[in-house]
């Protein structure tokens, strides 16, 4: 097999010197065949010195040296043993010493040839190099390395990075002259970009850190052109193909949503309603991103969305995240069309089989005018008789796949309903161009009349007793608080049921404390925060169950206890608990934050009160990663672009793919047959695209 041509899905076993159990170590990596090894990126590069004779190298001047390992002892006892070698070849001797790595004495031993490289001292008469990086040679390996950029891999205990550059080496110059490119020289030439095979060269062999520039530009392009490319086909498909029913909107239809709700909305709700109202009016199907901050009344806007559908004659449905989400939708909700013909129900895991069976038959035969749920929604069981609208709370909850099942509820396979998404998490706006793309974007951008300003604090744990006394000052005045702890039962972290115990019998004794978090069952949660909005609980200790949908205006001071614990957004989203009264509101933060990034987010925090501020500060310190989501995150698999850095090509690739479909809708003209597959290969399944054109 040696001799024979080898091509880009020839089995990595094939590659000489490759065996059976390095072959199987690779596959680990799913590097199993030259394709994906080609694949497999260098994630940075050390700068490799020319090597020098061991009597040419100078005290504090970093180098690399070969030779034979003459000697090794390890010296000292107990932790602070240091493992000692000497290193000769035909000019002189140098010793090496690495402290506190008694191991590699079974690694190291006298007879192997080493390469080193580091910063050599003068100790007495010898030149000695601590903690160099080392190398165990073959006896093949050509002698005296030139001063290069090395390629450094993500490997495996069993896969070491010098194992896989040289397999990488065996077969690159004959594995990049196969890869074909899926851009014109013109194209790649407007653009000043590398083919893609020079690309896929100049990262595993890179003459110089301008040519890991090129390549790096050329391959973080590429995955966003795809990404876009994905994102405008599936919004075309959506918006040509698809048809959704029409809900025109009138001024009687609106003078009922207005008497209905029990306050004036903002000029900013006012605004986005109206595009929301145009949208529906369409058969075009609505796909459209509601953002706000905390508190800024995005619910408002949903519900009359809903009612819009409901007085068109079809259905409407409200997916949350969480049960106790369902629950406050439904609970405002039911508040709010108090009186009202319009027929409505809670769906969630917790309902018995009984009350489901007759809620998704009144569904199906349309008594049912709204749904309120979970994920529950997504089941097969559930069947609307004519489902026009689906509003998303908590969009970054949901995955593409998710809102694909909801929209298939439309009917027949040309139907869909309208989809609303609302997130209280500002999205940065470089991750709403990549994951959002499909969506338009309403920001609801003002809060409501007399919200009032909520003053943060940062406290170290042994000054945790001043948060409790002034939350009993607060109660004492007839206010309420939250206490928010990161788990159930955790041992280091405070725990929800033993934050409630000592409190009780300690500094808020004799005040009414209740426990809430996600474990409890339906109705004691909607007990419990009953109880809480009349005001007969004064503290509630609670889980991250709170973080979104949870309205008590007269609660007006939140402790967070290990708030280091908590993302940014966490931290913004539970703290708009407080402040949606009229008194002035206060957030205690408590926290030893043992990291950077942990400071700064606390320090954040404590001096920023906009949402969407934070959002790009978060996306800052921590990148789109987590921001974005696991279930999001998996679905974008960006492994070389960086949204951080990359927003020059972001807009690039942006306009790029919406102009090739312009030119090219089904991606059918015979120059888009390989780009075609390959995006099939890498987003088709995920973003629905197997049935474009």
């Amino acid at each position: 097999m040696t001799d024979q041509p080898r091509d880009l899905a020839t089995r990595v076993q094939f590659i000489p010197g490759i065996g059976p159990a390095r072959a199987e170590a690779m596959a680990e990596l799913g590097l199993t065949n030259i394709g994906r090894l080609i694949a497999h990126l260098p994630f940075r590069y050390e700068r490799e010195r020319a090597e020098s004779a061991i009597a040419e190298l100078e005290a504090g001047v970093t180098a690399s040296a070969r030779g034979m390992i003459t000697a090794t002892r390890l010296a000292g006892r107990g932790r602070k043993q240091r493992f000692e070698a000497v290193l000769t070849d035909e000019t002189g001797r140098l010793d090496l010493v690495w402290f506190n790595q008694a191991f590699l004495a079974r690694i190291i031993l006298p007879g192997m040839r080493l390469w080193v490289q580091g910063k050599p001292t003068r100790r007495g008469g010898t030149l000695q190099m601590a903690h160099p990086v080392y190398e165990i040679l073959d006896q093949d390996e050509p002698e005296r390395r030139r001063e290069r950029l090395r390629p450094i891999y993500r490997g495996t205990t069993r896969l070491s990075t010098r194992m896989i550059e040289q397999a990488v080496a065996q077969v690159l110059d004959e594995a990049v002259g196969q890869i074909d490119d899926h851009f014109d020289a013109a194209f790649l030439k407007a653009r000043e970009m590398p083919s893609l095979r020079d690309a896929y060269r100049m990262m595993h062999a890179p003459a110089s850190e301008q040519e890991i520039a090129e390549a790096r530009r050329r391959l973080a392009y590429d995955e966003l052109f795809m990404l876009q490319l994905a994102v405008h086909l599936k919004r075309r498909h959506l918006r040509e193909r698809l048809r959704a029913p029409e809900l025109p909107s009138s001024d009687e239809i609106e003078r009922r949503i207005r008497e209905r709700l029990p306050f004036e909305l903002t000029g900013a709700q006012q605004r986005v309603v109206r595009e929301i109202t145009s949208d529906l009016a369409r058969a075009t199907p609505t796909n459209r991103l509601i953002q706000g901050d905390v508190g800024s009344g995005k619910t408002a806007v949903a519900a009359w969305a809903m009612l819009v559908a409901v007085a068109n004659g079809h259905q409407a449905a409200m997916m949350a995240p969480t049960e106790l989400l369902a629950e406050q939708h439904h609970a405002a909700l039911t508040n709010l069309l108090e009186g009202s013909r319009v027929r409505m129900a809670l769906l969630t895991s917790s309902i018995t089989a009984a009350e489901r069976e007759h809620m998704l038959a009144s569904l199906a035969q349309g008594q049912l005018d709204l749904l309120v749920g979970t994920h529950a929604l997504l089941t097969q069981t559930v069947e609307f008789k004519s489902l026009a609208l689906v509003v998303i709370d908590e969009q970054h909850r949901f995955g593409v796949h998710q809102r694909a099942a909801l929209r298939a509820k439309g009917g027949d396979e040309n139907s869909t309903p309208h989809v609303l998404v609302m997130t209280a998490t500002p999205i940065p706006r470089t991750v709403a161009m990549t994951l959002f793309g499909d969506l338009d974007v309403s920001t609801i951008d003002e809060l409501p009349p007399g919200r009032q300003p909520i003053a943060t604090r940062v406290l170290p744990p042994d000054r945790r007793d001043e948060a409790y006394t002034f939350i009993r000052e607060r109660v004492d005045r007839g206010e309420q608080a939250y206490v928010v702890t990161p788990t159930i039962e955790g041992e280091q972290a405070a725990g929800v049921e033993k934050v409630v115990a000592q409190l009780s019998n300690g500094a808020l004794a004799g005040r009414r404390i209740a426990a809430m978090h996600g474990r409890m069952p339906r109705k004691t949660r909607e007990q419990v925060m009953a109880d809480f909005r009349q005001g007969s609980i004064d503290v509630l200790v609670a889980t991250t169950v709170i973080e979104v949908g949870v309205d008590v205006p007269n609660a007006t001071v939140m402790v967070i206890e290990d708030a280091d614990r908590f993302g940014l957004a966490q931290l913004h989203q539970l703290r708009g608990r407080v402040g949606r009264g009229s008194g002035k509101s206060v957030c205690v933060l408590i926290a030893q934050p043992r990291t950077p990034d942990a400071v700064e987010r606390l320090e954040a925090m404590r001096t920023i009160s906009d949402g969407f501020e934070l959002a790009e500060r978060d996306f800052q310190i921590r990148g789109p990663g987590e921001l974005i989501g696991a279930r999001q995150s998996g679905e974008m698999e960006l492994e070389v672009a960086d949204l951080a850095r990359d927003l020059d090509l972001l807009k690039m690739s942006r306009a790029d793919a919406a102009a090739w479909v312009r030119e090219s809708p089904n991606l059918d003209r015979p120059q888009d047959a390989l780009l075609r597959r390959r995006l099939n290969k890498k987003y088709g399944r995920g973003l629905g695209l197997a049935d474009v054109g």
